[in-house]
Formats: structure tokens, sequence, C-alpha cells
């Protein structure tokens, strides 16, 4: 029996498709780009055998199975991208202030510490105590009646200024040196006594990019913070 060989004088599918190759000088890589799959299949469709072709689904399986990890190769690079524009966006905010939800922050020499509570009901008498790092009080601020609602207040180591308006009350001769301090807001309300969680300014010394893209803030007396926690950028 004669061999029935794949080549002869008809057109090859390569003819067919008007696919024109061209030399190039490559880098060597084990990675098979998209050209370079094409071609292989072209081939093989060219020497295969006409009596026993090969099944047209193997084809269909083969380009379906190069598009998913074309695919993949796609999502990887942009998701290295979308990675990279994260990372330079988080450098910007390195330097900054942001507001938090905190009781804790770092007090800079010159700086302040700005912070806020949110008040369901009126108060008729509201304090803030403040504490060093050693747990050591060493003010409490009488603020007096304050609205429903947020109370802003401003702290520079001596002077306390609360909704806009500096508060009249023997401070001290020495501000407070530099350094980590908790604050406590306490409030009375309805004849009781509540303590309130407090939102605090806090410098951003450093950014990470933790799992799934997420930017971890490393804040001033504060610690690491996920950014989506950021209640305020000052």
């Amino acid at each position: 029996m004669s061999t029935v060989s794949g080549t002869g004088n008809t057109s090859s599918v390569t003819d067919n498709l008007s696919i024109t190759k061209k030399t190039e000088t490559k880098k060597n890589t084990n990675e098979l780009g998209q050209a370079a799959f094409l071609e292989l299949m072209i081939t093989q469709m060219n020497n295969q055998n006409p009596l026993s072709p090969q099944d047209n689904s193997e084809f269909v399986a083969q380009l379906a199975q190069f598009s998913s990890v074309e695919g993949l190769e796609r999502l990887n690079t942009s998701f290295n991208s979308f990675m990279s524009n994260n990372a330079l966006q988080a450098s910007s905010l390195v330097g900054r202030s942001v507001t938090v939800k905190s009781d804790t922050s770092m007090l800079v020499t010159g700086g302040i510490v700005a912070g806020s509570v949110d008040l369901a009901l009126p108060a008729s008498d509201m304090k803030i105590s403040i504490y060093d790092e050693m747990g050591a009080l060493i003010q409490t601020v009488p603020v007096g009646k304050v609205p429903s609602g947020e109370t802003v207040f401003r702290w520079d180591g001596q002077n306390m200024e609360v909704n806009g308006q500096l508060l009249d009350w023997e401070a001290g001769d020495d501000a407070a040196a530099a350094g980590k301090y908790r604050f406590a807001v306490t409030a009375m309300q309805d004849g009781k006594t509540e303590a309130l969680d407090t939102s605090l300014s806090a410098n951003v010394n450093s950014v990470t990019i933790g799992e799934n893209g997420a930017l971890i803030l490393n804040l001033a007396g504060v610690g690491a913070v996920d950014a989506k926690n950021v209640k305020q950028f000052n």
C-alpha cells in the first residue's frame, strides 16, 4: 500500500490562511507565545494524516486551553500594574495626617492632636482627660455643655480648643512634652456619665500593601490601620 503524504501540490493550510512566516531574532525562552502556538497548531494541521484527521474538538480544546492560560497571564499583568499604582499612591500618604478611631496619638513638638467624639444626645457636662505613655494623668479639661452631634477638639500640649473655641481654664505654665498620649472623653447624658469613643489625628509614618492589595497605614502613636478605616485625610 502506498503511503499517503501530508504534503503535495495542493495549497497548504498556511497558504489558505494567508499567514506569512517572518524570520526574527528572538531571545531564548521556554514560554510559548500566541504566535508560536498558532504556528505549531497550523504545522500540525498541515502534516496530519488525511485518512485519519485530528478531531476538530481537539483543536477547540487546545485553543480554549491556550486562551485560558493567556487570560490568566493578562490578569496577572493587570494585577501587578494595579499593585504598582497602589504602591505609588500609597507612598504619597507618608508624612500626611489622617483621622482614625483611636484613643491614642503622638504629639510632636510644635504640633497638635486633633480629635472628635459623636454624641447621640446633648451632654450637660463633658470632660477630656489626657494621660501620658506611662498612664499618668496630666490634664483634665472641663468642656461643659455640648450639643448632640460631632464635637471637635484640638490640643497643643497645653491649650484645648473645642468646636473652634479656646477654653478659658487653668492649663498650667508648661506644655506637655512630645510623646504618645491617651485621651479619655466622658459626658453626662440623662444623668449618667458615659465614656465616648474618640477619633484622633495621627501621622502616617509608612505604608505597606497587605493581602488582596489592602493598604495598611502605620500611624505614629496608633499602629497599623487599614486605609479603609480612615475617617478623614487631613
